[in-house]
C-alpha cells in the first residue's frame, strides 16, 4: 500500500513561486503516474499536472500550463511540483496522486477517478 504525504503550502502573495512536494512511501514511484490535483472550497478536484512513468510524458491542466512543472527524484521517491507568478485563483488544497498505470493520453490522466492512491492535502493560499 503507497502512502502519500504532501508537504510545501502555505501563504502567498500574487506572483510568488511555491514548490509542492509529495513524498511516497511502501511503494515506489519509478514505475506509477504521478501526478497532482487541487480543490477550492465548494468546487471539483481539478487536475493541475501529471508525469507518467514509461515515456516521462508530462501534462497540465489548462489554468496552470507555463506556470508549472512537475519533476520525480526517484531515488529519493519524491515528486515536485513547482509553480510560479501564483495567482489568488490558484488557493486550493492540492493533493498528490498516484496510479500504477503509465497514462498515454491526457484525458486519461487528468481524470481524478483513475489514481488509486492519493495523499490528505496541503493548502496553499495566494493573497494579492
Amino acid at each position: 500500500q503507497v502512502q502519500l504525504v504532501e508537504s510545501g503550502g502555505g501563504l502567498v502573495q500574487a506572483g510568488d513561486s511555491l514548490s509542492l512536494t509529495c513524498r511516497a512511501s511502501g511503494g515506489t514511484i519509478s514505475n506509477k503516474t504521478m501526478a497532482w490535483f487541487r480543490q477550492a472550497p465548494g468546487q471539483e478536484r481539478d487536475f493541475v499536472a501529471a508525469l507518467t512513468s514509461r515515456f516521462i510524458t508530462r501534462y497540465f491542466g489548462d489554468s496552470v500550463k507555463g506556470r508549472v512543472t512537475i519533476f520525480r527524484d526517484n531515488a529519493n521517491n519524491i515528486v515536485t511540483l513547482q509553480m510560479n507568478n501564483l495567482k489568488p485563483e490558484d488557493t486550493a488544497i492540492y493533493y498528490c496522486a498516484a496510479d500504477e498505470y503509465s497514462y498515454t493520453t491526457p484525458k486519461e490522466a487528468m481524470r481524478a477517478g483513475a489514481y488509486e492512491y492519493w495523499g490528505q492535502g496541503t493548502q496553499v493560499t495566494v493573497f494579492s
